[in-house]
């Protein structure tokens, strides 16, 4: 595709393209963002879609005068386009895509040196904790894991080589919500980053930055791109400093996606406000149900007044989401044929696609994690993690009412 200094521009510089979006017209809402945000239509054909651009390299006029891009690890257009998209959705500065939710984690803690210590949410996606426990832990860079639902416990898990602060909320698979602000307060005051995985809520129903976060990470391929058909992660961050810093690690460490994947994503987006919106909406239902269910020993989902965190939901959620988790009455065989009976419910990894997906993650998800750690979360052989998709609610509900037949007849 040819290049020209406006196309460039837009497409180029993530900090002017969002500035610029917020700056001409102020208090745009999410779903207007989710499909302008940081694009513009290509300037020389009048595409209104940012353009797939595949090429490795870009011609330069003379060694180093080039027209915003040399090489595609370095930058791409159709990257740059997702990375601004994504960073106005956050309300950042600075966004980074990567080719998994996995390489974006591990290009933040690579802020970190041996010596260093982390205080992390207990309650985190198996392949964080695998992250720090099997990659981070054996480099010297020690992370202590704490019930961030008690604030106290993360003032005391501080320490003089606390650098950094970590939490997912909701957290996978337990839902737990942890007041953002709250623990904001505590790593400014430490004078250390707060890192939230923000890939449960979305920027749709939560934005961390706005409540005090300092980084934000996504695993793109759930919720932002929403049609389980492309892995990728972002980082999203108002810090220039630290801005610069990932920009430089992204590009020396090379967990860059590709960018067809960018493509796959970035129009993922255009749909994310409007399928959030249903994803709530039949999650909140089954939910209800499950509820009332008998074979149902606890709910856990950030929209039922018996959740814990759901004052704090309330709080800082503008709605609980799409996940839930819940417990089943009976033994491991039971959840067995539970999820094997289900028809619509995919038995999967991932979420937040179009599709319902359903899992056990003592055994998938979060197998990673030590057994006597699974069972002082609630990981425990019963605990079923629905993703609900946008197919129809009553479909849904008929097909768990299967699921519940056969573990009955077990």
């Amino acid at each position: 595709m040819l290049m020209n200094p406006s196309y460039v521009d837009i497409a180029g510089g993530v900090g002017r393209v969002v500035m610029s979006l917020m700056s001409a017209k102020p208090g745009l809402s999410i779903d207007t963002l989710a499909i302008h945000g940081g694009q513009h239509h290509e300037p020389i054909t009048g595409a209104v879609m940012p353009p797939i651009v595949l090429s490795t390299t870009f011609a330069q006029d003379g060694p180093g005068n080039h027209k915003g891009f040399d090489y595609g690890r370095s930058g791409n257009p159709t990257r740059n386009a997702l990375e601004a998209c994504i960073a106005s959705l956050e309300g950042g500065k600075h966004g980074l895509a990567y080719s998994s939710g996995c390489g974006a984690m591990t290009n933040i803690l690579h802020l970190l040196r041996p010596g260093d210590h982390v205080v992390c949410g207990d309650d985190v996606y198996g392949g964080t904790f695998r992250i720090f426990d099997k990659v981070m832990k054996p480099m010297g860079i020690e992370a202590t894991f704490v019930d961030m639902t008690d604030v106290s416990r993360v003032e005391k898990a501080m320490r003089a080589n606390t650098k950094m602060v970590w939490m997912e909320t909701p957290s996978n698979p337990m839902l737990k919500v942890f007041d953002i602000a709250a623990v904001a307060e505590l790593a400014k005051k430490q004078g250390v980053p707060l890192v939230v995985d923000n890939t449960f809520a979305t920027p749709v129903l939560q934005r961390p930055l706005d409540l005090g976060a300092t980084i934000v990470v996504h695993s793109t391929t759930k919720y932002l791109n929403g049609h389980s058909d492309a892995v990728g992660g972002a980082i999203v961050t108002r810090d220039d400093a630290l801005g610069e810093r990932l920009r430089f690690l992204q590009n020396a460490m090379g967990a860059v996606p590709s960018p067809f994947d960018c493509y796959l994503v970035l129009r993922g987006l255009k749909t994310l406000p409007v399928r959030m919106r249903q994803h709530v909406a039949s999650a909140r239902t089954l939910a209800a149900k499950l509820v009332g269910h008998p074979q149902v020993e606890r709910v856990h989902y950030p929209g039922l007044e018996s959740h814990p965190g759901y004052a704090v939901a309330q709080k800082q959620m503008s709605a609980p989401g799409g996940m839930i988790s819940f417990d089943l009455r009976g033994s491991l065989d039971q959840s067995r044929a539970f999820l094997k009976a289900l028809r619509i419910f995919a038995c999967a990894e991932s979420l937040g696609g179009v599709e319902s997906l359903a899992e056990h993650p003592a055994i998938m998800t979060h197998a990673s994690v030590p057994p006597e750690n699974r069972k002082a979360l609630g990981i425990v052989d019963g605990l079923i993690r629905l993703s609900v998709g946008l197919e129809a609610e009553a479909d849904l509900w008929a097909d768990l009412e299967a699921g519940f037949h056969a573990a009955k007849a077990v």
